[in-house]
């Protein structure tokens, strides 16, 4: 059965202020209306006015750090390098892949209103000149080797770069020496037949990966041979939520426009900053909608349960709704742009901040059943709430604010917003929801509010406190193993969405471990020191490449240009000659047809005068598309040979500027890059690296440096956090109850459930990361709520608590914060996700270690006198 309304405790002023601040509310109900609705108007206004977002995941670290600073020095010397999209062409051969990238560069650099700047080392005529260079002695060689002996053919396409010149090559190369015949026409075979297949598939309208150099080279290209970046500068718009979208959408556009399409054979993906902190808002946005409804829909069905009446599930809704309009308007004033974490005070607000509602009108509904008078209930629901209400409010509010003094930006500015919200919301649970009750009038309670059906298990815990006591403390003691193995997640990639264009690409690229992006960058004050700090970081065994701007003068180089120069006076002439006029279609038909004839008398070079006799058979369509897919990379092909065969000796001062201004700041000091050895995906592996390279250089920076500060940084600012709320919390309860022995009793059953809740991390995997450890100082402020309303009711007399009002207020609070902290776990977004996922863990530990654990560790309620 449900225990009697304990007897009035004396308390202090501030809690009687309290309950009067409830009674004259109720009393000027209207007043108290216009003035919430006033605030509320003014507060939406500022926040459509002023709202704003920043998805940078690096902002979430505190710039006061030394690696911080060390970091945006580097950013600041080279600012070309920050806010950049990073274009990945994907195209059917290498030959394709250098001029789509070139077409793409130049449309792009067309169209100044949405891009300053876009570049491509791998497509300039810098390294079309002078790339044989950084190749390989013997594989300069070899390539100069295989352009001699393919001078005849060479010669006959550039003198006539068409069908017509194609098939009178073919034909030639079909007629060898009568004594060497059968050898000739089989060495032929296979790289006519590619070139088959490539006119095969033109004539059928289909993509094809033929290439001229894999033809003459004899190996086929990789995928880094097909695969071009481009670097660009996009011009932001810091109005839109995301500043990258309309160049985005721009480069999307030029690039249909330019046919390089998955239909033509290309794939191009955006990745880098701008395209990643864009997707990264798209994320949290997408499905944003029906989460969010879902959850104001299960709100309202939890509140339905718990107070019954309509008119009081529209009081509580209507609070919570004026409290979360304060608070965003009070949270942008205070720090001016959200960030990815600190955005999710809305949902906190709503888990959490309504509370302090259910709470106030489970215990209107009780006094109403007991004391029949609307007025009387209200008085005395504000006199018997205020105390467990404002220690509650203040216990939250103080487990929020322990973040603020941390260097995790991203949750110290949540802290602030939601600490300042748990006031709110308590502030307008005493004073609007008051109000709106009288105003509302719900009708009288007819039933009993608490849960008589939980009799038997109150008479349990009474029963058999020992036991229920040591098998809760013996299983965390048995699972406390476990505890070593927690885990830290420090890769920023996992808090995204690797389901998105930009992170699935990075993801892709970083799978090979030499090309993840993790290196360590240092300034030095000129290249001469960069050179020489460059030559002791060599040294080192972890270390695998060290490179400055002079790393990119190529060594051998007159081995390396005299094999290229020999080329070119063998090939200069042939590669040089005028062009002839560009024949007409049925001149092209005709030489097909010829060179067809003369290939059917070839042995094993049956499929290529097949494929020339299709082609001539087929439509002027059909050639077009030949002359696209096949003749055109040939010229492409022509012309990369001809600079490349006027290759010239190259110095630091010879590297061009769009390329040495990412190694030399303008103010002449120069950039430092290392790379580790072995697995750079392996965090263990960095850290090595990271040591070793510190000793030598302590001002170092760069991507592997800032994941590995950043993760010690946060852990720290989590202890941290943790330590203060912890003491500011039990501070707050001794001052407020007064016996060490009542504060144990509330902060016991918060810390084994926050024992359980790591216990069970491990158990199911679930490893922390930057945004789900939110959740442990969060769950000293959470918890200690429910802790403090069943110490409070046990305080003053009440008995059997599992039967009381009490525990409905408490089940239906916990089930509304599940369920706010549910709409996170289904986030889209992985970081969201896995935040909801930690909240919803530990509030049913909290919730399990107040309603089974707590009373059983309290034991019988002290007499009046005792208290």
């Amino acid at each position: 059965m449900n225990s009697p309304s304990p007897a009035p405790q004396p308390k202090p002023e501030e809690i009687r202020l309290v309950a009067r601040l409830v009674a004259l509310c109720a009393r000027r109900k209207w007043i108290t209306l216009l003035v919430s609705l006033a605030l509320t108007f003014a507060a939406s206004w500022y926040t459509a006015g002023h709202f704003a977002m920043s998805t940078d995941l690096n902002t979430l670290i505190s710039q006061d750090l030394p690696w911080r600073k060390r970091e945006m020095a580097l950013s600041k010397a080279f600012p070309q390098r920050q806010d950049t999209l990073l274009a990945v062409l994907d195209a059917p051969s290498p030959e394709h892949a250098n001029e789509a990238a070139r077409g793409l560069q130049a449309a792009l650099q067309a169209q100044t209103e949405h891009f300053s700047d876009v570049r491509s080392l791998e497509t300039s005529d810098f390294f079309a000149r002078q790339g044989l260079l950084y190749l390989p002695t013997a594989d300069v060689s070899a390539r100069m080797s295989q352009l001699i002996d393919a001078q005849p053919f060479l010669g006959a396409l550039a003198r006539d770069p068409s069908l017509r010149g194609l098939s009178g090559a073919l034909g030639l190369m079909a007629k060898p020496p009568a004594e060497a015949s059968l050898s000739g026409t089989a060495d032929l075979a296979k790289p006519l037949a590619a070139v088959a297949e490539a006119l095969q598939a033109a004539r059928a309208g289909k993509a094809s990966e033929f290439s001229w150099s894999a033809l003459f080279s004899g190996a086929p290209p990789s995928v880094q041979d097909k695969r071009r970046f481009l670097q660009i500068s996009p011009k932001l718009d810091y109005s839109e939520l995301q500043p990258g979208a309309a160049a985005s959408d721009a480069l999307r556009a030029t690039a249909r426009r330019l046919e390089l399409t998955p239909e033509h054979g290309y794939r191009l993906r955006l990745t880098g900053d701008v395209a990643m902190q864009d997707e990264e808002f798209g994320t949290l946005a997408e499905g944003a909608a029906l989460n969010n409804g879902l959850m104001v829909a299960a709100v309202l069905l939890i509140l339905w349960r718990a107070l019954r009446w309509g008119r009081l599930i529209v009081a509580v809704m209507a609070n919570m709704i004026v409290g979360l309009a304060l608070t965003a308007a009070a949270g942008l004033a205070m720090v001016g742009v959200l960030n990815p974490i600190s955005v999710a005070f809305a949902v906190l607000f709503v888990g959490i901040g309504v509370d302090f509602g259910i709470q106030f009108a489970v215990r209107y509904r009780e006094e109403r059943f007991q004391h029949l008078g609307l007025d009387k209930a209200l008085d005395r629901a504000g006199s018997g709430a205020s105390l467990p209400l404002s220690l509650a409010a203040a216990a939250t509010a103080a487990g929020f604010f322990s973040f603020i003094p941390t260097a995790y930006r991203g949750v110290s500015e949540l802290g602030l917003i939601a600490g300042v919200g748990m006031i709110l919301a308590f502030c307008s649970s005493v004073t609007l929801l008051p109000a709106l009750l009288a105003i509302l009038k719900p009708p009288a309670e007819t039933a009993p509010v608490g849960y008589a059906f939980l009799a038997p298990i109150d008479r349990f815990q009474t029963s058999h406190r020992k036991l229920i006591v040591g098998a809760a403390l013996g299983l965390a003691v048995l699972g406390a193993p476990l505890l070593t193995q927690v885990r830290f997640d420090i890769n920023p990639l996992n808090l995204r969405s690797a389901k998105v264009e930009s992170v699935a690409t990075i993801l892709e690229l970083a799978s090979d471990p030499r090309n993840a992006p993790n290196s360590i960058e240092i300034l030095a004050q000129n290249l001469a020191e960069a050179d020489a700090l460059a030559a002791r970081l060599r040294a080192l065994p972890e270390v695998e490449t060290v490179s400055t701007l002079s790393s990119f003068v190529p060594e051998d180089q007159q081995t390396k240009l005299a094999a290229i120069w020999d080329a070119r006076d063998l090939l200069g002439t042939s590669l040089s000659v005028k062009p002839l006029p560009a024949p007409g279609d049925s001149e092209d038909v005709e030489a097909l047809r010829q060179a067809a004839q003369h290939l059917a008398l070839a042995p094993g070079l049956e499929p290529m005068a097949r494929a020339l006799g299709d082609l001539a058979a087929s439509p002027p369509e059909a050639r077009e598309r030949a002359r696209r897919d096949v003749i055109a990379p040939m010229l492409a092909l022509l012309g990369d040979l001809k600079k490349a065969l006027d290759a010239a000796p190259i110095a630091v001062e010879d590297l061009p500027n769009a390329f040495s201004r990412d190694w030399i700041a303008r103010d002449g000091r120069a950039r430092v890059e290392l790379w580790a050895r072995g697995d750079r995906n392996d965090f263990n592996n960095l850290r090595e690296f990271s040591d070793a390279v510190r000793k030598v250089a302590p001002e170092a920076a760069g991507a592997a440096v800032s994941i590995l500060e950043s993760g010690d940084t946060v852990i720290k600012a989590f202890a941290q956090a943790g330590a203060l709320a912890l003491i500011s919390i039990t501070l707050l309860l001794w001052l407020a109850l007064r016996r060490f022995g009542d504060v144990a009793l509330t902060l016991a059953p918060l810390l084994l459930a926050g024992v359980y809740t790591m216990e069970i991390c491990v158990l199911i995997d679930l490893k922390l990361n930057f945004a789900n450890i939110i959740a442990l100082p969060l769950l000293l402020g959470l918890g200690v709520a429910f802790k403090i309303y069943y110490v409070m009711a046990w305080r003053a007399g009440a008995a059997e608590l599992l039967q009381t009002s009490l525990t409905r207020a408490i089940f239906f609070s916990a089930m509304t914060t599940a369920t706010a902290f549910g709409s996170l776990y289904l986030s889209n977004h992985p970081g969201t996700s896995s935040m909801g996922k930690l909240l919803a863990l530990s509030l049913a530990t909290t919730l399990c270690a107040a309603v089974f654990f707590q009373p059983a560790l309290m034991g019988p309620p002290r007499t009046q006198a005792d208290g």
